[in-house]
């Protein structure tokens, strides 16, 4: 009856853990980088806030990480770690899947 017992309150913790752990849905997307143009990639919503990374298969992985409504700060990775990118990202009012930077670097990055 223990076992029963320690087994119930193990499942459950962890039923509690990955429910906690929030989103992380990955789907196919296109993308669009400044660097990079247009291409196939991987959406996937790292945060119930709205932060996102795209990656693809011979292209870095971009992360924007909210930072408040309709504000981001970016991250790329190449393969090693992640690097910050310089600037806040904002999106963009004519295409709301396209994030903008527009104080430092004027790059877009957006994914559909």
């Amino acid at each position: 009856m223990v076992v029963r017992i320690s087994m119930a309150a193990a499942v459950a913790g962890c039923s509690v853990f990955l429910a906690l752990a929030g989103p992380a849905s990955a789907k196919p997307a296109r993308c669009f980088t400044t660097d990079d143009g247009q291409y196939p990639c991987t959406f996937t919503l790292v945060d119930k806030d709205g932060s996102f990374q795209i990656s693809a298969r011979g292209k870095p992985t971009f992360i924007l990480n909210m930072d408040g409504p309709g504000r981001a700060y970016g991250l790329v990775n190449f393969g090693e770690r992640n690097i910050f990118l310089p600037g806040t990202y904002t999106r963009d009012a004519g295409d709301k899947a396209c994030w903008v930077n527009t104080d430092a670097t004027n790059t877009r990055i957006c994914a559909w």
